[in-house]
């Protein structure tokens, strides 16, 4: 396993710091070997089924059909040296069984975080007007885009809601999706966003994906929206007045990012550097046709 996981950091190290106009290549590796090294990494991972325990028994993951899941070491491996992520602690990955880790095969993954934020009154979420909500989030996105490019990081344009906002208030699940466009991208990122209220924070199930396979997510939205429940002392229910803290934002605030006012700018570096590892894939499908000669 470690011999393919070195070869996964020796290939992306190529893309990520090298021209690959520079690279000269002494033997031609066709198709079928570029497939082999794919396929090599992705199996070097143990993926699994059933009943997971999430964050010491905080909640539990019942994986979908059609799912499998990737615990949080490996996930970790996956998203900072596979991906080319800063490193974030994270409860694993969903991918559908038909997904890679890497290359073409690649349609989505979700990742599984939690947030202790506090418990979030979601009396406002009847009375939220998804249109006005959107006009400020792409206000506040064009704000904070000198600070982005100060830092290194393209601008980001907020294109519109890819699915509107939808909360639950019975099962206290709330669900959107966003279209954003990234600076010099000729593709625009799919955002698919899942928040599971919870007594102390939320459990946050983040979709990675272009905008292309948002039909794929949403014909599986249901199913992953069900798969994640807090446990017993954890729900909302279980809410303490006395002893809990309260988030210092409903339901309309945690939609539009208002987090950031209280954690800072590098809040919206993280909120969006998952999105990194798209880039990744695409860049290795250059790669592969420039070095492994697989121009049609």
């Amino acid at each position: 396993m470690k011999k393919l996981l070195l070869l996964s950091l020796v290939l992306f190290s190529g893309i990520l710091n090298a021209q690959v106009d520079s690279l000269s290549i002494e033997e031609e590796v066709d198709e079928e070997r570029y497939r082999q090294v794919l396929d090599s990494i992705h199996n070097s991972f143990s993926f699994e089924e059933g009943t997971i325990q999430l964050g010491q028994g905080i909640a539990t993951l019942q994986v979908p059909e059609g799912f499998r899941y990737l615990d949080s070491e490996q996930s970790n491996y996956v998203l900072t040296e596979l991906w080319g992520n800063p490193p974030q602690e994270t409860m694993g990955l969903l991918l559908p069984i038909d997904s890679k880790i890497l290359g073409e095969d690649f349609t989505y993954a979700i990742e599984i975080t939690y947030s202790e934020e506090g418990y979030i009154d979601d009396d406002d979420a009847k009375d939220i007007d998804y249109d006005d909500l959107l006009e400020t989030m792409k206000s506040d996105t064009k704000e904070q885009n000198q600070y982005r490019k100060e830092m290194g990081y393209e601008a980001i344009e907020m294109v519109g809601w890819a699915s509107k906002p939808f909360y639950d208030a019975k099962t206290k699940k709330l669900h959107w999706a966003k279209e954003l466009h990234f600076e010099g991208e000729t593709e625009n990122t799919l955002n698919y966003n899942i928040r599971i209220l919870g007594r102390k924070g939320y459990l946050n199930m983040n979709a990675i994906s272009f905008m292309e396979h948002l039909p794929l997510v949403q014909k599986n939205i249901d199913n992953i929206i069900a798969s994640a429940e807090f446990t017993p002392g954890n729900r909302y229910s279980d809410f303490n007045p006395d002893i809990d803290e309260v988030a210092a934002y409903g339901v309309g605030g945690l939609i539009a990012g208002k987090i950031l006012a209280k954690t800072g700018f590098f809040a919206l570096i993280l909120k969006f550097w998952k999105f990194i590892a798209i880039g990744a894939v695409g860049l290795f499908g250059a790669f592969r046709k420039k070095i492994f000669g697989s121009e049609k």
